[in-house]
């Protein structure tokens, strides 16, 4: 093994002077998809197959367990006891359907679901009342059409079999009448005491009718309280625009009016219930660059890396502690004093002097955001930045709170448990929330609850909560439930069923109308909340909501507040959170696929790669390559972390990019109470603290010796080759200067050698473009691909064998020094290559060629020799293993998307450019006597992508959007040394800084 090859002092990580050094001396641009693959020579692959087994041929033990747990989540889409399929009557569809269900013919309703209380909005696709896809409204000014993973994967949601089904009492099945009686006699004493000592726990709320009823509740019960609890808030935000303000304030940011923004650990395009607004209006942007309209450049500075860090010009990695000393850089270049300022390392006066010269250019067109969960002085400082820049009603605007706020504000929680400890509380109604699971560690809310004398929960699943709780009470899912929420814009959206209830469930309005005496239907609880605005003519405004999907001109009025005195009324900037030198500290996060744990059970998310690591079903303490090489650490190796008496124990992951003091562990595994993710991960709640909720100084490492096996998808598929990712310098555009060789047409001869005949294609014929610079690598794509073509999971051992199945896939890519890359997202689908090497390699012609330019899979005839797979150069084809749906009873084959065949075990399956969707429409062009019109195919992942990035249409057509990308001087083929001509192009990735000098990798 040469020198440059050799691993790090300690044996087990890789040399960073060394790739480093290799990295510069290296002539062009290279990408590398890990420390490990950049590492690599072929003695340094048999040092890696004893030291990092997951780059080897993995063989784990294989737990058939696992995998039914897998199966049963992800294929029981439907035919569980109790579930009738039928639609609800009074629910309005989206579009003119017959008046009795045709079997075929689909039916659409616009609805929502809910992610931490906001709007998600949706049109559900039902098949003789059974829902079987989700897809954006086209019509919501939120979402224009598109959605994100974590909406895609609630149609999974309304199938969980791990779903509660009817009341307990003392964990022993009851009835509802039970609960009925068992309840009135505690209403008649909190009637006689004013309500004292009856407290109600919620999540955030945004619903107009189920805060009319918490204000009839208190207004009945004077002496009760409301407290809501939500793990992943913006409380601190609303804190600190009542800093500056002098009353809480919503952020909207105006990403498509910038031309500039400036992150301080702010990950704006990173999963949320804002992902989806926040990522369209970044990308509407983002696409004037191209033309010279002035796009948007992104500079970024956090302890961890994000989806937004992976998208900017300039990351810097800085320590959490730092990101203050960066603001107070900036705002004393704009003459705002905010404290004693703090000394500035080189590299950092550096960065903050550019930044600070590229706000006072980009004036009134510049944004400056810190994130949510930073101290609310920080997020206070930066709103006088923008101030000073001119943000204020263009980059950032202003509307007054959309969740309804609890009396105690941020403190609600904190104050529950506080009377809790007391005695105060003698009944306790929990209505979509998990305390016991995600509470802070150091207000031990599993201990102050059973000083409770009446605990009542009510939610989807029997978790940990209820697990503590007299009462569990079955709730609705929002796909078979009346309700209303406000999407984060402020739109207000009737929440419709697209389906009867499936098991003896009520909605939360039902439940607490079961309190007030009132009605218990949850249309007419609905109804009767919009009847107070809707004096006239009720029906019509009522069938108009339904089937637009949103109430027109809900949203939420732009404020323009005035500057509430001068700094002297904001704490100084830079007295918390300083980190002590040399120390290890923890950041807190949410989980990009679990959330705060409340999709666990949710085997597509589960399976869903994360977008940086590519890690699957469970989570990991990531930590920086320096940090691995100071304490000998390699990926899997077991730690515990401790502080304050606290221990979180879990496997470290080694993070290109990651600060160098910092390790991060996301929120939402290490659940007790989740028959599907027991077992997976490490509970982050553990280390947090109510003072500090996203971030712990000063923790002790210890390994434990064991090693973890952590399924990643990182390293799977490689494609061998390289350029994968091809950029373009934004000055070499605007010049004209053709940086990627573009073609003269979509449809021009090529003159390449080949042994294949010519095709003379038929008209449509259909292709892709795939825009890597509007991609944030979300993987709404993916999670849409599963729900639309009936994509199995195959649970944690599979996957770290690499069986996954998902047939799109985003890859991940690395440029530069391994302490500071640059990253880059992928998506690959089916290439759809027009010279197709599976074609030529299947010995019994199962890969074939349709006339309208379709490389497809006759899975009849496929006998599983997986030579299509090994021919392939894109490694896009995924061999069925076993048999995941031979064994299904007849009501869950019934749920399956029946546009696409189900496959059985020992067949080749491959991503099919959504060929049903294709028939559809065409079958619609033909009944309706006209052509196909660009924009009647939309593919399943195109229909999803929150930015747009992926165009499908005909190639034959030059006036179709495809068409026109496919000729735009960006386009590029992947792979185009294998003269494949794949219909599935790129369109490269914009640089707005000057490109790296020759030699710097």
């Amino acid at each position: 093994m040469t020198k440059d090859h050799m691993p790090g002092p300690d044996g087990l990580a890789p040399n960073l002077e060394s790739l480093g050094a290799r990295l510069k001396g290296k002539r062009g641009r290279t990408f590398w998809r890990s420390l490990e693959e950049l590492s690599r020579t072929k003695e340094f692959t048999d040092f890696l197959a004893a030291e990092f087994p997951a780059l080897a041929t993995h063989q784990p033990k294989f737990a058939r367990r696992t995998l039914l747990k897998a199966m049963g989540a992800s294929l029981a889409l439907a035919g569980l006891a109790g579930c009738d399929g039928k639609e609800d009557e009074t629910a309005l569809p989206y579009v003119n359907a017959p008046e009795s269900v045709v079997p075929g013919k689909p039916k659409w309703y616009a609805s929502a679901v809910t992610l931490n209380g906001y709007a998600q909005p949706i049109l559900g696709k039902t098949y003789v009342g059974r829902p079987v896809k989700l897809e954006g409204n086209p019509d919501h000014p939120a979402s224009t059409g598109t959605c994100d993973a974590f909406t895609q994967a609630a149609l999974l949601g309304l199938y969980d079999p791990d779903r509660s089904q009817s009341p307990r009492y003392l964990d022993r099945p009851v009835s509802w009448s039970a609960f009925d009686d068992a309840i009135q006699a505690q209403i008649a004493t909190l009637n006689g005491k004013q309500g004292e000592g009856f407290r109600l726990l919620t999540g955030t709320v945004t619903s107009p009718s189920l805060a009319g009823q918490i204000k009839m509740l208190v207004q009945r019960w004077p002496k009760a309280r409301w407290h809501v609890f939500e793990p992943v808030s913006e409380d601190l935000r609303l804190e600190a625009t009542r800093l500056v303000f002098g009353r809480p304030l919503d952020q909207q940011l105006g990403l498509d009016q910038a031309e500039l923004v400036v992150s301080l650990d702010d990950d704006f395009l990173g999963a949320g219930p804002r992902q989806t607004m926040q990522a369209g209006l970044w990308a509407k942007r983002r696409r004037g660059l191209p033309q010279g309209e002035g796009g948007i450049r992104l500079f970024v500075a956090e302890p961890t890396p994000t989806i937004t860090g992976a998208m900017a010009e300039e990351r810097l990695a800085a320590p959490h502690g730092r990101i203050a000393a960066l603001l107070l850089g900036i705002a004393a270049a704009f003459d705002i004093e905010a404290g004693s300022a703090l000394d500035l390392t080189e590299g950092e006066r550096s960065w903050v002097d550019r930044i600070g010269g590229l706000l006072k250019e980009k004036a009134g067109r510049a944004l400056v955001t810190v994130g949510s969960h930073r101290e609310p002085q920080l997020q206070a400082l930066a709103l006088l930045v923008n101030q000073r820049i001119g943000s204020f009603g263009r980059t950032l605007r202003f509307t007054e709170p959309i969740a309804v706020l609890p009396p105690d504000g941020a403190a609600s929680f904190a104050r529950l448990v506080g009377d809790m400890a007391s005695g105060q509380i003698s009944a306790l109604l929990m209505i979509g929330v998990n305390p016991v699971y995600a509470g802070f560690a150091d207000l031990n809310f599993a201990a102050h609850l059973e000083k409770v004398g009446l605990r009542i929960h009510a939610g989807l699943h029997d978790d940990e909560t209820a697990q503590l709780s007299h009462w569990h009470l079955p709730m609705t899912h929002e796909l078979e439930s009346w309700s209303d929420a406000r999407a984060v814009d402020g739109t207000a959206t009737i929440i419709q069923p697209l389906v009867r209830r499936f098991y003896s469930v009520r909605s939360q309005h039902e439940i607490l109308a079961g309190l007030l005496g009132g009605p218990r239907d949850g249309r007419e609880i609905i109804q009767a909340t919009w009847r107070q605005n809707w004096q006239t003519d009720f029906d019509a405004h009522w069938s108009d909501a339904l089937y637009r999907g949103y109430v027109p001109g809900t949203a939420a009025a732009i404020v323009e507040p005035a500057i509430a005195g001068d700094m002297s009324g904001i704490p100084q900037a830079n007295q918390s959170d300083q980190e002590p030198a040399g120390e290890v500290n923890l950041v807190l996060r949410p989980d990009p696929t679990i959330w705060d744990g409340r999709f666990s059970g949710n085997a597509w998310l589960q399976e869903l790669p994360k977008p940086l690591t590519k890690i699957t079903w469970g989570n990991v303490l990531t930590i920086s390559p320096r940090l691995a090489a100071e304490r000998q650490l390699k990926n899997g190796d077991e730690i515990n972390l401790e502080v304050a008496g606290r221990t979180l124990t879990g496997a470290v992951w080694i993070v290109p990019g990651q600060e160098a003091k910092t390790i991060a562990v996301s929120f939402g595994h290490g659940r007790s109470a989740c028959p599907l993710s027991a077992g997976l991960g490490c509970n982050a709640f553990a280390l947090r603290d109510s003072d500090h909720p996203w971030y712990v100084p000063a923790v002790q490492i210890s390994p434990t010796g064991q090693q973890q096996d952590i399924a990643t998808t990182q390293l799977h598929q490689a494609m061998d080759g390289f350029d994968f990712v091809r950029l373009v310098d934004a000055s070499a555009l605007s010049d004209g200067d053709q940086a990627v060789k573009p073609r003269s047409s979509p449809n021009e001869e090529r003159h390449t050698a080949t042994f294949y005949p010519r095709h003379k294609w038929d008209d449509p014929s259909w292709g892709m473009t795939i825009d890597l610079d509007l991609c944030i690598g979300c993987n709404a794509c993916v999670v849409a691909c599963v729900a639309e073509n009936n994509i199995p999971m195959v649970g944690k051992d599979l996957v770290a064998m690499g069986r996954e199945m998902h047939w799109l896939r985003v890859d991940h890519y690395y440029e530069g020094p391994p302490d500071a890359p640059a990253s880059y997202f992928q998506p690959v689908p089916c290439m759809h290559c027009e010279q197709a090497p599976c074609e030529m390699g299947c010995p019994v012609n199962a890969a074939v060629h349709s006339s309208d330019g379709l490389n497809l899979q006759v899975y009849n005839r496929c006998i599983g020799t997986r030579t299509c797979s090994s021919y392939c150069p894109y490694k896009v084809r995924r061999f069925n293993w076993f048999d995941y749906t031979g064994d299904d009873p007849e009501t869950i084959k019934a749920m399956r998307n029946p546009d696409v065949t189900v496959r059985q075990r020992g067949v080749m399956e491959k991503c099919t450019y959504c060929v049903q969707r294709i028939g559809e429409a065409r079958i619609a062009a033909e009944i309706d006597g006209r052509k196909l019109r660009d924009g009647d195919v939309v593919t399943a992942c195109q229909q999803a992508c929150p930015t747009r990035a992926i165009i499908f249409g005909n190639v034959m057509d030059p006036t179709t959007e495809v068409s026109r990308q496919k000729a735009d001087v960006r386009n590029y083929t992947l792979l185009e040394e294998a003269n494949t001509w794949p219909r599935t192009t790129y369109l490269a990735r914009i640089e707005t800084k000057p490109a790296r000098d020759e030699g710097e990798g």
